[in-house]
């Protein structure tokens, strides 16, 4: 099982914002010396704000991805891959029958982080 991932946030306060509105949660922990917050995701698994971390290209799911895309760009987030299907799971390859989503936006440090989300009987 995976335990924890580590993202470059170079601006700690702002990457602590931008994730915490991303993840809709505020992070478990911030240790300032040295410069690490830690966010609690599904499963167990910690994201790991470093400044020392090098950039790492993450993948989150959320409820609907053209919503959050939307509610973001409002926001003033840099939205670098529009919201697309990537996938018609018709046939439930990856679990229940849906068109699997995804786009991409730039987080404070630039840094990449995809977007997915599965929508049953929407694939267009």
């Amino acid at each position: 099982m995976l335990h924890q991932v580590a993202q470059r946030a170079t601006d700690l306060e702002a990457a602590t914002t931008f994730y915490t509105r991303l993840l809709g949660h505020p992070p478990m922990a911030t240790f300032d010396p040295p410069g690490l917050v830690f966010f609690a995701l599904d499963g167990g698994t910690r994201l790991l704000l470093d400044r020392a971390a090098p950039s790492a290209l993450l993948y989150l799911r959320v409820p609907r991805v053209r919503d959050l895309v939307a509610e973001l760009r409002a926001e003033g987030v840099e939205i670098a891959g529009e919201p697309h299907v990537i996938f018609d799971d018709a046939d439930g390859t990856f679990g229940e029958p849906a068109a699997e989503w995804m786009a991409f936006l730039k987080d404070p440090d630039g840094n990449l982080v995809g977007l997915a989300s599965r929508e049953p009987g929407v694939a267009g």
